[in-house]
């Protein structure tokens, strides 16, 4: 299982980090978790490209995690591509119906299916996933992608503040993606700093974790933000780019 990060940043996006997107790919298989601004132009500079990607798993319904999906809609529908799956929490299907209210000529351009989960195991893409709720402004969910065949378990938090159970959730994953969206000296809700990520994993096994969803204050402060974390938990803590790739 290979992940690729295609936009690491937040709803105000740096020139080098586009809006949540993410690619999780097995042999053929492939699903994108979140299409944020900016997701569409990464994603036609993968291999893949838009055209090999029929499905999109939304973590929740933020602007900066869906605002590239009708454009992926309408690129596929130009490309000749005539199929597109979404698949999100509750209010997936109310969003897509508003979207095409606002987007008329866009209805019917493929044939789209829409499909609303919860915090439990399902199957998306030829993956095995199992979902949870998260702790954020509006309803979300994290996703652990099962491994087979000697991979290791894949994790996405989504967009959350860092407690406990989530952090067990993720415990035994070979990739633990996790938002820390600013330094610790930001008044923040809904989303986590170090420190409390880093209290929030200690004692866990992960085998390593990624930052994401980063806002313009995470810059030039990186270092001192991994220090936070790694004076609380002891594992490998690195920050995610656009572009990068990692395998399970």
């Amino acid at each position: 299982m290979r992940l690729t990060f295609l936009g690491t940043g937040s709803a105000m996006p740096l020139p080098d980090r586009a809006q949540t997107g993410l690619v999780v790919e097995r042999d053929d298989r492939r699903v994108l978790v979140d299409c944020g601004a900016g997701v569409l132009h990464r994603l036609a500079a993968t291999d893949a490209g838009y055209e090999g990607v029929s499905t999109v798993l939304l973590t929740h319904l933020h602007l900066d995690h869906v605002a590239d999906l009708l454009p992926l809609l309408k690129a596929r529908w130009l490309s000749g591509d005539d199929h597109l799956e979404v698949v999100g929490p509750r209010g997936t299907k109310r969003l897509v119906d508003d979207l095409f209210d606002a987007f008329d000529y866009l209805d019917g351009r493929v044939d789209l299916q829409i499909r609303e989960v919860g915090a439990y195991d399902f199957s998306v893409a030829g993956f095995d996933v199992t979902a949870r709720e998260t702790r954020h402004s509006v309803d979300g969910l994290a996703y652990r992608f099962a491994g087979t065949d000697g991979e290791g378990d894949l994790t996405i938090s989504s967009d959350t503040e860092a407690f406990e159970s989530l952090a067990a959730f993720a415990d035994g994953s070979a990739l633990f993606v996790h938002d820390c969206s600013f330094p610790d000296d930001v008044d923040v809700d809904n989303h986590p700093t170090p420190s409390t990520l880093g209290d929030a994993i200690a004692g866990h096994d992960y085998g390593r974790v990624y930052l994401t969803h980063l806002y313009p204050h995470t810059e030039g402060r990186h270092e001192e933000m991994l220090a936070a974390i790694e004076s609380r938990y002891d594992g490998d803590v690195r920050f995610a780019r656009d572009g990068l790739r990692v395998d399970c």
